[in-house]
């Protein structure tokens, strides 16, 4: 696979950043998207990246079984 930089600024960008970090241009080129990747994921709220965890909780059927405390005692083996 390959890429084709034909914007100079962009070119010279890239090269300027691997020189400075010693690295090749691929390896420049993958740090900068990913880091930059991460930055924009955690953009996103967290209420909004948890959106999809709270819909599939929601989908389980209530048991109506109360949980006490002896419940989460005997599950973590302090019975």
């Amino acid at each position: 696979m390959s890429f084709s930089v034909k914007d100079e600024a962009t070119d010279a960008a890239v090269r300027r950043l691997a020189g400075l970090k010693n690295k090749t241009l691929t390896d420049t080129i993958r740090e900068a998207v990913e880091q930059e990747y991460q930055r924009s994921r955690a953009a996103v709220p967290l209420v909004e990246r948890l959106k999809p965890l709270a819909e599939r909780y929601r989908a389980f059927p209530q048991s109506r079984l109360q949980a006490d405390k002896a419940f989460f005692d005997e599950l973590s083996g302090d019975a």
